[in-house]
């Protein structure tokens, strides 16, 4: 599963001091900072309007530090990670932070900041920030993927939601006429947009908790191959105007069914009003289970900065004691759940409809991308997946390649720690 809808996914930026210092120079000051120490603070550029005039608010709003913030467009993930390698780079910075920057010792342990109320972050999003038992970034806001379902259309062809995938698959085939298709899972098939979602649908794992390939399983050969048979019977949707994460194609009729984001839930809900529902991805054999893909950047420390602890006391203002901040930042700008539990069953915005069921999903289903499932291992596993849905590749065959070279990179990550 790739859960970074707001990172923007360019490739190939250089990492030179010009690309250091020219992108987002926006200091982003709001000159009632404290009179403490400078700080920086990086995020990437988010599509929803007012969200960078508000964390330049909250920056503002600090006390005990005078601190920046910058609005980085480009390649943030690349950006960032060349920034940590230097003393140009920023105090406190988006990210999740990955694998590499744990083990390199380029973030700082942030563990000691959730004493006390480390249990009310949603522990399928702190999961892929906790490493070796210790916290390395405090999650920000909830992003999480979902089946959306027009009512009526599956009411007039006398189909139920789907609650198993061979139901979706059964469905998907009901509801495809000639100007309608079942089911949207992405223009490629849905390789990009579920990753390992269908895995854990199936009662599996992407990596165990013990760091093993957690697939291993002729369950997930059966599951992927039900992903074939949806291509196969000509129910997907291919070659939509936009693709999943946006839900146009859902809106104007074009597919009964849509996988897509959470952030698309306000857009769908003003168009459709109540004709139409979410679900989890449907579970997939005897010991199957609903999923939900979840993810959240995380507020992380460098530890080249210069004011490493003064950063993180600001890091724990903004992420762990500002609620109120943090509950404006998930929702005042698109459509988000916030990290912590409690503040989720409070906004009024997740209590009813859809909203309360993607709330319920995600708590009951959540799971993230573990740490350990680093790029490499996410491409080895979704080319793979990539050639089951659209090739009809044999499902075993390609799940002993994949299983064989994951099983091997996942060895590497580990001896490196």
């Amino acid at each position: 599963m790739t859960m970074k809808r707001r990172a923007l996914l360019a490739a190939g930026v250089g990492a030179g001091a010009g690309l250091l210092t020219a992108c987002g120079s926006d200091t982003g000051r709001g000159g009632g900072g404290g009179a403490g120490p400078a700080l920086s603070h990086w995020y990437h550029q988010y599509g929803e309007a007012g969200a960078e005039q508000a964390v330049k608010r909250y920056a503002a709003a600090y006390r005990e530090a005078d601190v920046s913030v910058q609005w980085r467009p480009g390649n943030y993930d690349q950006q960032t990670a060349a920034a940590l390698l230097t003393d140009a780079g920023p105090d406190v910075f988006e990210g999740g932070p990955t694998l590499d920057q744990i083990q390199g010792g380029q973030v700082v342990d942030l563990t000691g900041l959730l004493d006390g109320v480390k249990d009310d972050f949603d522990p399928a999003v702190l999961a892929p920030k906790t490493y070796d038992g210790r916290i390395w970034g405090v999650p920000q806001a909830v992003d999480t993927q979902l089946l959306y379902y027009r009512k009526s259309l599956l009411e007039d062809a006398g189909v139920r939601p789907p609650a198993t995938l061979d139901e979706l698959v059964d469905a998907a085939r009901e509801l495809t006429d000639g100007k309608v298709k079942g089911l949207f899972l992405g223009n490629d098939g849905g390789a990009g947009a579920l990753g390992g979602t269908p895995l854990y649908a199936a009662g599996l794992e992407l990596v165990t908790d013990g760091g093993e390939v957690g697939f291993d399983d002729p369950a997930a050969a059966r599951t992927l191959g039900r992903l074939h048979r949806l291509y196969a019977d000509g129910s997907l949707l291919l070659g939509a105007p936009t693709d999943w994460s946006d839900p146009s194609a859902f809106l104007q009729g074009l597919t009964a069914m849509q996988w897509s984001g959470l952030w698309a839930l306000p857009r769908v809900q003003k168009e459709l009003g109540d004709d139409f529902g979410v679900l989890p991805f449907p579970r997939d054999g005897a010991s199957g289970r609903p999923a939900v893909p979840v993810g959240a950047y995380g507020a992380a420390v460098s530890a080249r900065g210069a004011h490493k602890e003064a950063a993180k006391a600001y890091v724990k203002w903004l992420w762990v004691e500002r609620t109120d901040y943090q509950q404006d930042f998930a929702l005042s700008y698109g459509f988000h759940i916030p990290a912590r539990r409690s503040l989720a069953e409070k906004a009024d915005e997740l209590r009813t409809g859809a909203a309360a069921d993607a709330v319920r999903f995600t708590a009951d289903h959540g799971h993230a991308q573990p740490l350990l499932w680093t790029p490499t291992v996410q491409t080895l596993y979704q080319d793979a997946l990539s050639r089951i849905i659209k090739d009809g590749a044999h499902p075993e065959r390609e799940l002993r390649t994949v299983v064989r070279k994951v099983s091997s990179e996942l060895d590497r990550a580990k001896r490196t720690s």
